[in-house]
């Protein structure tokens, strides 16, 4: 059934259920028919006996009243016999042969019996005959009047060829009505296929056609116009973050390649050639920091970054992160400050917590001015992770894009660096349920901070 065109499939079931309720009508209607022709009969049976009887008593003749008004010929007979069944008087064509058995004789004598009988005597059709017991002249007699069924019985067969004829064409004819309006009903269907076969990459701001039919077929082209946006949004993300990630990966291979080839050409002393190296070593770096940058991001666009969540010493983390960077911030003379209350602690994967911070804390150091402070509080449930500076802050309208990727200072700040920093901080403290912030502080600097639950939170594997 899989392989049938669903088209077909309707038109099938249709023409199943036009099947049987058109034999369930034509057989109602038949039986109506036969159980009215009966009923007729009876009653015909019962006048033609009332007014036999009558003639019978006021002296009149059966016999003379063949093919007459109460008896038609060839269509109605009648017979009086005595209690013994001797036939006493009889109509044309039947004669004196009796109609009734002595068994019905006697039964007939008692209460009114009808009786159906293949054939009669000068009748060679089916008849039924009703049987009613008549008192004259003392005595009980039976007075049997019955009638042929071939009028019946053509009435039925005409109906029933009728209903032969008209019943497969009617079949037929609603067959057909059922496959067209299929087709009519899946043709915003294969609109909507037709449209869906046309859209590929390049062109994944087109739309299916909704028809307006306000059903499903028009819920689905809605639901699937719905998946093609969120396709074209997702697509347009990877593609602006290739082209971003590209651009960043040329700045700092390019600069690389100048100072290699510097080194080889023109370093003639050995300071100039540390120079060099050092300069090297800090492209590579970049290029470290922005190649874990785009690992992290590349895993949480694929739906999972897992986490091994522990419980965390937030003063030893703080002090870890600070080390890491203590002779970038002894080569630049900025001092590193860490503020945090004992016994605070969080549930987190220490690595991951670790590179959002590290990228909080590089941040401040390229692009602000001071000491770089790192402090911990306390608040709700969770632990705020603060990494501040006394630079310049944030311009006016950056809280809006700052954790986009890419994301670069228009103005108030100088510096290289990858863009990518404050989003890979904000999708660690989502991935831990918690969230990223940044700030200008009051007496100026800049404030970011991540939030972490506490320890207090049930340890397991996340997944953001």
């Amino acid at each position: 059934m899989t392989r049938i065109p669903i088209r077909v499939r309707v038109a099938a079931a249709f023409a199943l259920a036009m099947a049987v309720v058109l034999a369930g009508s034509g057989a109602f209607v038949y039986a109506r028919l036969g159980s009215h022709l009966d009923s007729s009969l009876a009653q015909d049976l019962r006048l033609r006996t009332q007014d036999l009887a009558a003639l019978v008593r006021h002296g009149g003749s059966l016999t003379a009243a063949s093919g007459g008004r109460l008896v038609e010929r060839g269509e109605s007979y009648a017979q009086l016999l005595d209690s013994r069944g001797r036939v006493l008087q009889w109509t044309q064509p039947i004669g004196r042969a009796p109609l009734l058995t002595t068994e019905q004789v006697r039964r007939a004598l008692t209460r009114e019996t009808s009786v159906d009988k293949p054939t009669v005597p000068g009748l060679d059709e089916a008849s039924r005959l009703l049987a009613t017991p008549l008192r004259i002249g003392g005595k009980t007699e039976v007075l049997a009047v019955g009638a042929t069924l071939g009028n019946n019985q053509e009435t039925q067969a005409s109906l029933r060829d009728l209903l032969l004829i008209v019943g497969p064409t009617a079949l037929a004819l609603a067959s057909l009505a059922g496959y067209f309006l299929a087709g009519l009903s899946l043709r915003p269907v294969e609109w909507m296929r037709r449209r869906a076969a046309a859209i590929s990459g390049e062109s994944i701001e087109r739309r299916l056609p909704v028809p307006r039919t306000h059903d499903e077929i028009e819920r689905l082209a809605e639901t699937l116009n719905e998946m093609l946006g969120r396709i074209e949004e997702v697509l347009s993300r990877e593609r602006e973050f290739v082209a971003d990630a590209g651009h960043e990966l040329r700045t700092p291979l390019a600069l690389l390649r100048t100072e290699l080839e510097l080194a080889l050409r023109h370093g003639g002393s050995p300071e100039e050639l540390r120079e060099a190296i050092r300069l090297a070593s800090q492209e590579v770096d970049r290029l470290a920091q922005l190649a874990e940058g785009l690992l992290l991001i590349a895993r949480t666009d694929r739906g999972r970054l897992p986490l091994n969540l522990e419980s965390i010493d937030v003063g030893s983390l703080l002090g870890e992160v600070a080390a890491r960077f203590g002779w970038r911030a002894e080569e630049a003379g900025r001092p590193i400050v860490i503020e945090a209350a004992g016994g605070l602690r969080v549930q987190a994967d220490r690595l991951r917590v670790e590179q959002a911070l590290g990228n909080l804390v590089d941040n401040a150091l390229r692009h602000g001015a001071g000491r770089v402070e790192l402090s911990a509080a306390a608040t709700d449930g969770a632990v705020e992770l603060h990494v501040r500076d006394d630079g310049s802050g944030f311009p006016p309208g950056f809280a809006e894009q700052a954790f986009d990727r890419f994301a670069r200072l228009d103005r108030g700040r100088s510096g290289s660096g990858s863009g990518l920093g404050l989003s890979i901080a904000k999708t660690v403290a989502e991935a831990h349920g918690g969230s990223a912030h940044i700030a200008n502080r009051p007496g100026g600097g800049s404030d970011v901070w991540v939030v972490i639950p506490s320890a207090s939170a049930k340890a397991n594997w996340g997944v953001f």
